[in-house]
């Protein structure tokens, strides 16, 4: 009769464990471009940092600024911040981020007709929801 498993069979099992890891490496998600540290609704920004995060913003304020802040970007890569007002689109801004870290951000100047309720949702290149944030336009 012939014998189909080896008498040592440990160099078998050993590569059929890195052939596992082979295949489920490739199955597996690839890491990120970048990572999203932080995300912020603010009234300004000074030396790449956000000034008075808020949810509530007065429209006499003139603007208010998505900041968001990757670290690490792996390689340069693209997100989007869409600007929602009331489930409406009103824009998206396209913003680029380069190796090791990167801040970026986005704003809208205000007007009257601008109060209500808003959000932005920051995508990544791929499209995928990164974070939405929410906040308000008042007197």
């Amino acid at each position: 009769m012939k014998q189909f498993f080896p008498k040592n069979p440990i160099p078998l099992i050993l590569f059929f464990i890195a052939l596992g890891l082979i295949f489920t490496t490739n199955i597996c998600a690839e890491p990120s471009d970048a990572t999203l540290v932080q995300a912020v609704m603010c009234e300004s920004i000074e030396n790449f940092q956000p000034l008075n995060p808020a949810v509530i913003f007065s429209i006499s304020q003139g603007e208010v600024f998505c900041f968001s802040n990757f670290d690490p970007v792996m390689k340069q890569t693209h997100i989007f911040h869409r600007w929602y007002k009331k489930d409406n689109l009103i824009f998206t801004m396209r913003l680029t981020l380069s190796p090791p870290k990167w801040s970026s951000f986005s704003r809208v100047q205000l007007r009257e007709a601008d109060k209500g309720p808003w959000r932005v949702e920051i995508s990544a290149a791929d499209e995928s929801l990164l974070q939405t944030l929410r906040f308000s336009m008042v007197d």
